[in-house]
């Protein structure tokens, strides 16, 4: 055979048959399983029912059924794109500086110890998830520099199940809560810098409809020390059932005593209890008792800002000679991750903040969107009732934030998806913002319904 037809032939074989003898890049590549939430959304938006629900977004939704955007937002907006002095640049790759120093403030308080003796990092990220990532990278370098690779203490399934009762149910409940976890959680973001021991603590309880504290305490008394545990400071997702200052104060004390890390999450400060101050209290409470920690913050909810993605990273550090190391350490991250943030939202938030008028009517914007949901929580409470619908609905109204876990098993929310066209996350929590004057009837029905049906 020629030299020529020898070419020839090189470039006919290849492993896909293709002509011109190029492999291909992606020979097999796997589909990636879509998310319950994924999943969940396609199914509603194929659905042709005119009544259909959709009760699992992450959004707070207004009266009309719309993502809500907040009149004061709206006006700055206005203004920064009007203002002619204004002249959008790429920040530092830490964020801009009066943002992260507002947002340092708003979750630790102005006369925080931490702020006054500079052992603080601020950090603006590109959305809450960005901000978990941010500090899960900075968590293998805390400890005298050495590799740290975990554990990381996660909040275990709505059902309060742990590691092992997961691995040998065959509860099909237990199956969608194992898909939730595989798909949908904070455990991706630690494994994806490379943390791989991920374990769980009980927090809540199916039977009491609420926190089991007991449980919890148990689960952290034997994490190892130097275990990292993620806990959210307020408006628990997907449950809205948060701890109480008292069972803050017992477990803060705990996490002291066992050298363990605390990775706070504050996904929508204000939203909870509609008071910055309380939803940020277990924070403040944490560094007061002098621990060091990480707190990842969001303003999207707080200030309906879904597609800005403002995000922001808080290190409270034992002192203050650590800081610039962290500073740096955190620099060089965030330039191989994203290297600037995004400044716009960020510009809005410091504005509201940095400004007292501005301040006082923000917060009360927040505060009538809590009090919307408080009000649909005791409304739906009380046509659960006056339906006879079994069971007691009291944990509607003690719960808190935009979230809420009804305790509806799964056979109850495939009923109420596939008879009803009402779309809850499968492990029965839904979003309460979700729920207005036009669907409200309809839901409790369908509640009722699901609830009487299955009996």
């Amino acid at each position: 055979m020629s030299r020529a037809d020898s070419r020839l032939d090189g470039k006919r074989v290849t492993r896909r048959g293709d002509a011109g003898g190029h492999l291909a890049v992606f020979t097999s590549p796997r589909t990636a399983v879509a998310s319950p939430r994924a999943r969940l959304l396609s199914a509603f938006k194929k659905d042709t029912q005119a009544r259909k629900v959709y009760l699992a977004g992450r959004e707070y939704y207004g009266e009309d059924g719309k993502t809500y955007e907040l009149d004061l937002v709206g006006k700055i907006k206005q203004q920064l794109s009007n203002d002619p002095t204004f002249h959008p640049e790429y920040p530092s790759s830490l964020g801009l500086r009066e943002f992260t120093r507002q947002a340092t403030e708003v979750a630790l308080g102005k006369s925080s110890p931490s702020i006054l003796e500079n052992r603080v990092l601020g950090v603006q990220t590109p959305g809450f998830i960005a901000a978990v990532r941010l500090g899960a990278e900075l968590l293998k370098h805390w400890y005298d520099g050495a590799a740290w690779c975990g554990p990381v203490y996660l909040a275990s399934p709505c059902d309060g199940a742990t590691t092992s009762d997961l691995a040998v149910s065959s509860i099909s409940s237990i199956r969608f809560f194992i898909l939730i976890l595989a798909a949908d959680s904070l455990a991706g973001v630690f494994r994806a810098a490379g943390i791989q021991d991920i374990r769980r603590y009980c927090y809540w309880d199916d039977k009491r409809r609420g926190v089991c504290l007991e449980r919890l305490l148990e689960d952290l008394e034997r994490a190892p020390e130097r275990s990292a545990v993620v806990l959210s400071a307020s408006a628990q997702y997907p449950t809205g059932a948060d701890l109480s200052q008292n069972q803050w104060a017992v477990i803060t004390q705990l996490m002291a005593r066992r050298g363990l890390v605390p990775f706070l999450l504050l996904p929508a400060q204000g939203l909870c209890y509609g008071d910055l101050q309380r939803d940020a209290w277990p924070v403040q409470h944490c560094q007061s008792q002098g621990i060091q920690l990480f707190c990842a913050q969001s303003f999207s909810h707080c200030f309906g800002l879904y597609g800005e993605a403002v995000g922001h990273l808080l290190c409270i550090l034992k002192q203050n000679s650590l800081l610039l190391s962290v500073k740096s350490q955190a620099d060089k991250i965030v330039s191989s991750l994203w290297a600037q943030p995004s400044a716009g939202g960020a510009h809005v938030v410091a504005t509201v903040l940095s400004n007292s008028a501005h301040l006082v009517e923000w917060q009360g914007e927040v505060k009538h969107m809590v009090e919307r949901c408080m009000l649909i929580r005791a409304v739906l409470r009380e046509k659960l009732r006056l339906l006879g619908t079994p069971g007691c609905w009291n944990h509607l109204t003690q719960q808190g934030g935009l979230f809420c876990c009804t305790g509806l098993n799964d056979h109850q929310v495939e009923f109420l998806s596939n008879r009803r066209h009402v779309y809850l996350l499968p492990s029965g929590c839904l979003n309460m913002s979700a729920i207005n004057g036009r669907n409200l009837d309809y839901v409790a029905e369908s509640i009722h319904l699901a609830v009487t049906t299955s009996l």
